[in-house]
């Protein structure tokens, strides 16, 4: 359950002793609060689950643009150019 704040929204949670245990801990190590240590490992775990995602829905016109910046020529890139003349150290 949510519910308004002057910060924000409230967002509650249940864990175990061992989990906030844990939790506190690398809080502490990171010298946040445990309310910031869990925002910000759920948003960065929030941001890798979206960016793995392989499907996006797109109205017609963001659909029109997104392929007309697929099927634009790359701009011209000397560093990259220059950078692909190069073996890889590990080939």
């Amino acid at each position: 359950m949510a519910r308004e704040t002057g910060r924000g929204k409230t967002i509650n949670l249940r864990a175990s002793r061992k989990q906030k245990v844990m939790i506190d801990r690398a809080a502490e190590v990171l010298r946040r609060s445990r309310s910031e240590f869990m925002l910000e490992a759920a948003c960065r775990e929030a941001e890798t689950v979206l960016l793995d995602c392989r499907y996006f829905g797109l109205s017609l016109e963001a659909f029109k643009r997104f392929t007309a910046m697929l099927d634009k020529p790359p701009a011209s890139n000397p560093k990259l150019r220059h950078l692909i003349r190069f073996r890889a150290p590990w080939e």
